[in-house]
């Protein structure tokens, strides 16, 4: 093969002329030690708090202690390729994931690498992942509902949009089952959502993921992953790396809801990486600033005001207790930090009382401020009325002989604490929950045998739907229930209960 000069002048030429002096100028240091998902690094002088430093391989690490002589890194990656003596140089930039359409309905890991075997997550839009909360300037008060499609915490505990709910409870008492029915209502709502799994099992987690898609619900969700075998800095900054994705779609205007599953493992990994960082324990080995890490992780959730577009980010955060510990050293610091919580107990959950919400200590403090006017009106004293009848059911157990009042009011409250059980996935509308809890407050149920009321539920939502669509209309539409409507809906309940009655005599003979 032959090469003419004059190609080869001109190629020549035209690289000399491209030709430019840039020095690329980099801090290098090397490992002293590593292991454990830390290493510690002699010789980056100039490295921030925060910044993120590369290892061999591509391989990521945070600066998470900065010391007179050497800096402490989290590896967020196989620590177990990197060994004593390698370079490590400093990038100038923050952490970052890629946010923005292209993550939903992704199961990726806190970085923003896929887990479900697709392709990479393309975006052109990145998120810091440790960005300040907006300020109090910035929001406006919560009053928009967010409907968790669950009857007890739609009429008791309301939640809003820009909310923060702590979900607390021993293990296994469904607070997972909670946030995914949750995010099960969200569906043709607009509402992203958002699954941070911290320190779960992968089996649970597949699992989970199967179940919201056979729901069609990963088609507006995004799975974070940070499993019990991940090391403990991926399961330190997954809560801030999923709030990054939700924050964008905050930020534009639009509605997200992120799950935190849970802040417990979450602290339970920054104190180890904390004690093998050589950082001072405190109140049960946590670090002194374990607070900090939770406050501006879901300080982060607000209703943002109308001249930033209005957008909106909800936080269920779940923390676990042990044997009802609430008082704990993490409990107390999410509880203090949230706006109210549910307090899960296992005794009402053993007992058959799915969700096993304890009335008593739960509570939102946005209050009926997030409720549609027409819940409002049907559950307002209900929680109390609850609480009260639990006092008297603990009284009724000493044998005493009781009044005729008395015995109606008890009736009444294992009625409603019966309609009040709700299976998993199951979320309902939020009128259907109105027509429920008005027949249950109005004394429709008292002379439904205690064993039927989900079917007598179940038997006037249909004749609702089906004979009685303007009255269902009337509330979806105006979210009110005004006397006229109230009227219209007692005509209906009582031809219903006519209905039923004659159904079940006529089953009988």
């Amino acid at each position: 093969m032959k090469f003419k000069a004059d190609e080869i002048a001109s190629v020549i030429q035209q690289e000399i002329e491209q030709y430019q002096s840039r020095i690329d100028i980099r801090e290098v240091g090397r490992v002293l030690e590593v292991g454990d998902g830390i290493a510690r690094v002699y010789g980056l002088s100039g490295v921030m708090a925060g910044e993120m430093v590369e290892f061999p391989g591509g391989i990521q690490g945070l600066a998470f202690n900065l010391e007179e002589n050497s800096v402490g890194v989290i590896i967020l990656g196989d620590f177990l390729s990197i060994s004593e003596g390698d370079e490590v140089k400093s990038t100038g930039q923050l952490l970052s994931v890629p946010v923005g359409d292209a993550v939903l309905g992704r199961v990726l890991d806190p970085l923003g690498n896929p887990l479900d075997g697709g392709d990479p997550v393309i975006t052109t839009e990145r998120r810091l992942v440790e960005t300040l909360a907006p300020g109090v300037a910035e929001r406006q008060p919560v009053k928009e509902p967010m409907q968790t499609g669950i009857k007890a915490i739609d009429a008791m505990i309301p939640i809003g949009r820009g909310q923060r709910e702590l979900i607390i409870g021993d293990r296994k008492t469904g607070k997972t089952a909670i946030c995914i029915d949750t995010i099960l209502n969200q569906k043709e709502t607009g509402v992203k959502c958002f699954y941070v799994a911290i320190g779960q099992k992968e089996s649970t987690v597949a699992g989970l993921i199967e179940l919201l898609r056979n729901h069609g619900a990963m088609d507006y969700t995004t799975v974070i992953v940070a499993g019990a075998s991940d090391p403990a800095p991926l399961q330190y900054i997954a809560p801030y790396a999923g709030c990054a994705m939700a924050e964008y779609f905050m930020v534009n205007k639009q509605h997200a809801l992120i799950v935190y599953d849970d802040l417990s493992k979450q602290a339970t990994a920054y104190r180890q990486l904390s004690l093998l960082m050589r950082r001072p324990p405190g109140r049960e080995a946590y670090p002194g600033d374990v607070f900090y890490c939770h406050s501006r992780l879901l300080e982060r959730a607000a209703k943002l005001s109308d001249e930033l577009g209005g957008g909106s980010l909800t936080a269920l955060p779940i923390v676990e207790t042990l044997e009802g510990e609430v008082s704990a050293y993490i409990p107390t610091n999410a509880i203090s930090i949230t706006d109210g919580q549910i307090y899960l107990q296992p005794d009402l959950f053993f007992a058959g009382q799915r969700p096993a919400l304890n009335v008593g200590i739960s509570v939102s403090r946005v209050g009926g401020a997030a409720q549609v006017p027409a819940m409002k009106k049907v559950a307002g004293g209900m929680r109390l009325h609850l609480a009260a009848f639990r006092e008297l059911e603990a009284f009724s157990q000493l044998g005493t002989d009781l009044d005729p009042i008395t015995k109606a009011r008890l009736d009444r409250g294992c009625r409603m604490t019966e309609l009040l059980k709700q299976g998993l996935c199951n979320p309902m509308h939020i009128t259907d929950q109105v027509l429920s809890i008005y027949a249950g407050t109005h004394g429709y149920l008292d002379s439904v045998k205690l064993e039927e009321v989900h079917v007598w539920e179940r038997a006037m939502l249909e004749f609702i739907h089906n004979n009685k669509q303007d009255i269902w209309r009337k509330i979806t539409d105006s979210q009110q229930l005004d006397d006229a409507t109230a009227e219209q809906l007692n005509q209906a309940l009582a031809e219903f209960q006519k209905q039923y009655t004659e159904t079940k005599e006529t089953v009988r003979v």
